[in-house]
């Protein structure tokens, strides 16, 4: 099992003659062994954590991504040996916590991922633990409810039930208790919800005819609307819709769909992750078969087809075939600008525009395909901020993280500050939320569909 299988000198974390330091070749990551005995054991998952945090420990590149690595060398440099084997063993969950699997650390900073020897995969270590742990101790039904990001919204937007959800959110007192019952800290930003739905209001669904190929793409999109398009953000999905036909690309939407599953992986739940892949497979699956492609308008969702579910079911066909047909809304309009195919017919300049790339659009490995989108607008100039939010779900809105997510994001509301922009995006409005919410300034966060809607004046 490739997260259990230790170098040729485990306690090692400086090169041995033959050994290179990092690695020059192409990444390749190794599929999820959760359905192997060993990935659950826990004795193995701490050998392994102490393996790769020793290593971690002696490398440190990583101190500047997120809260982890910070947690775990402090943990290094005040133990008694100021080595990972002072660390106590209970005090990896303070390095877990931390992890919001981003995946920055392996697609940007690690240099001794596979094929390296020393084959480290920090987020998916952190993933194990997380399993390993919700498995044998749960968690706070808090944490559950907060992931289950499907019933949530189902419930929040019931037409009257919404005003009130959105007015309780909105009341001092009430954000107290439910920072006391639900561990949401009080002053995080929570997102309002809508009735109708994005699937209400978009009752129209194009037949697919007309559609004309442009690199790997069919050229007509099933859209993924994902739980916070649907119920949060309908506009974002509205804009999403309005740009691709204007564009003469047919459009319908997924309409039995589960959430992509991304909150429960975060927590660690693979068998709600299972049970989301198994009702998300049928309609997708049906889609891909008939020719369509698909758009999912939140990163995390995209990765959560495109990555993290092909690993954990590397065999399985359905989910390989929807990895292959699945995009990021930006990668496929480029793709229809490779081809000559999309309309440059923009009425409307956008001006300064501070574009914060989303961690999990970042690791897609596609390049800044909205910022060249974008810049595609006469009198538009993007400055991109490849920083993190800190926001993560529900990183950013737990009392317990909320403070490590502010400060997190504060370099981006920085550079959002230095940029005197006219308008700041991000493609994970979430993330985005997070940042204007720190800015405290009256600044919006667009989603920049919305600011290509707005381009072309329709």
């Amino acid at each position: 099992m490739s997260q259990t299988t230790p170098p040729s000198d485990p306690s090692a974390s400086a090169p041995r003659e033959g050994r290179r330091e990092g690695s020059l070749d192409a990444p390749t990551r190794h599929p999820l062994d959760w359905k192997n005995p060993e990935f659950w054991n826990e004795t193995a998952l701490e050998k392994e954590m102490e393996r790769v945090f020793d290593l971690c420990h002696g490398c440190r590149r990583c101190v500047s991504l997120c809260q982890s690595f910070p947690t775990l060398f402090d943990l290094v440099d005040n133990s008694s040996t100021m080595e990972v084997d002072g660390v106590a063993k209970s005090d990896y969950a303070k390095v877990v916590e931390h992890c919001y699997l981003c995946d920055l650390c392996y697609q940007t900073k690690c240099p001794y991922i596979p094929p390296h020897e020393w084959n480290i995969d920090f987020p998916h270590l952190m993933l194990r633990a997380k399993a390993v742990h919700f498995r044998n101790h749960g968690a706070p039904l808090s944490a559950k409810l907060l992931s289950n990001t499907t019933a949530v919204g189902k419930l929040a937007s019931i037409p009257v039930v919404v005003d009130m959800v959105n007015w309780g959110n909105r009341q001092p007192a009430l954000r107290g208790a439910m920072e006391s019952a639900l561990g949401v800290h009080r002053d995080a930003q929570v997102p309002a919800y809508h009735s109708p739905t994005a699937l209400r209001k978009l009752d129209r669904d194009d037949s697919g005819e007309g559609a004309t190929d442009a690199g790997p793409t069919r050229g007509k999109v099933a859209i993924f609307v994902t739980c916070y398009g649907n119920h949060n953000h309908p506009k974002m999905v509205e804009d999403l819709v309005a740009v691709l036909r204007h564009n003469d690309i047919p459009v319908k939407l997924i309409r039995q769909n589960q959430c992509c599953g991304m909150p429960k992986l975060e927590l660690g739940d693979l068998d709600s992750v299972n049970d989301y892949k198994q009702r998300n497979m049928p309609a997708m699956s049906a889609a891909v078969r008939d020719g369509w492609d698909i758009i999912a308008p939140i990163p995390s969702c995209v990765l959560m087809f495109k990555q993290e579910l092909p690993l954990m079911y590397p065999d399985d066909a359905e989910v390989q075939a929807i990895k292959r047909a699945i995009f990021d809304p930006f990668e496929y309009l480029m793709h229809r600008q490779n081809a000559a195919l999309l309309k440059t017919d923009f009425k409307n300049e956008l001006g300064k525009v501070a574009w914060q790339a989303a961690c999990h659009q970042r690791v897609q490995n596609i390049g800044p395909k909205t910022k060249q989108v974008l810049e595609l607008v006469p009198g538009t100039q993007v400055t991109a901020i490849e920083r993190c939010s800190g926001h993560d779900g529900t990183y950013g809105v737990k009392k317990a993280t909320y403070a490590s997510a502010r400060k997190i994001a504060k370099p981006v509301e920085n550079r959002v500050n230095q940029s005197e922009a006219q308008h700041f995006t991000s493609d994970c409005v979430m993330a985005g939320a997070h940042i204007a919410h720190g800015l405290n300034d009256g600044t919006t966060a667009e989603h920049p569909v919305t600011l290509l809607r707005t381009a072309y004046g329709i």
